[in-house]
């Protein structure tokens, strides 16, 4: 809305900037929750705060960032983010700051194996290695509708949430780590080879091509909660577009997950 709320009940810190998003409709969404100030930070000035003093003033920190590839070059350079960086998240997560990541925040730091261990999956632009195995670059797919079940209904992020809602927006076919997480949402979507793109065919020049890609099946939990170190974590896949920013589901959600992760047990 413009103005400074000095008194608000939680405070987010929200990093952003790596892959387009819709500026106006992200931010309309931010002021829409009630009770949450939003400071929004671009990558890779959002890197300062990224540590226990700066971090302070927060209740939360959001990413809707994707650090770490640079897409200037043909195919995009990996890029590994500072030895500080590093060391200052693990002060994060030793301090219990919570943590929400949104949409392709999935993606971000390709190159820092333990990232995918703090949120719970990945997303990858090319073949990598992922947790001792090879793996083909993830799958993407835009403007999908499709169903999204509570997988969850007890838990407080599922708070003022039907059991099933309705979103079009992007899904991904890509690593989750269903084996460290705690599923929060599911989708109806049916995570094979033929309903997604692949996301190295895209940086290299050829979208919307699966041609000579064969990943395996994968997974339909799109929404998920994990504790790490002393933090809790929050992913939520949804998140690309200007309707799911408008949709009311969605902003529950949204301002669910930042509550929740913003009290550490």
């Amino acid at each position: 809305m413009g103005i400074i709320n000095y008194h608000p009940e939680l405070t987010a810190l929200v990093a952003t900037k790596g892959h387009p998003y819709p500026r106006d409709a992200f931010s309309e969404c931010l002021d829409s929750l009630a009770d949450i100030t939003c400071t929004l930070v671009e990558q890779p000035a959002s890197q300062a705060f990224l540590n226990p003093d700066l971090a302070a003033p927060y209740d939360v920190l959001v990413f809707y960032d994707m650090p770490g590839i640079d897409f200037s070059t043909q195919p995009p350079t990996l890029t590994p983010p500072p030895k500080s960086l590093q060391e200052n998240m693990n002060r994060l997560l030793d301090a219990g700051q919570g943590m929400v990541f949104l949409h392709h925040a999935l993606a971000s730091w390709p190159m820092w194996p333990e990232f995918g261990e703090i949120i719970g999956g990945r997303f990858f632009y090319n073949p990598q290695d992922c947790r001792g195995r090879s793996v083909l670059d993830s799958g993407y797919r835009h403007e999908v509708r499709h169903e999204i079940s509570v997988a969850s209904p007890n838990h407080p992020i599922a708070h003022g949430l039907p059991d099933t809602f309705e979103l079009t927006d992007e899904l991904y076919l890509c690593e989750v780590f269903e084996d460290a997480i705690d599923p929060l949402l599911r989708s109806d979507h049916d995570f094979v080879r033929e309903n997604f793109y692949s996301a190295h065919h895209a940086v290299t020049g050829n979208l919307y091509c699966n041609d000579n890609w064969y990943p395996d099946e994968g997974s339909a939990i799109l929404g998920w909660t994990r504790q790490h170190k002393n933090s809790r974590i929050v992913y939520l896949q949804p998140g690309d577009n200007t309707a799911t920013f408008g949709n009311a589901n969605y902003r529950q959600l949204l301002a669910n997950a930042i509550r929740w992760a913003a009290h550490p047990q």
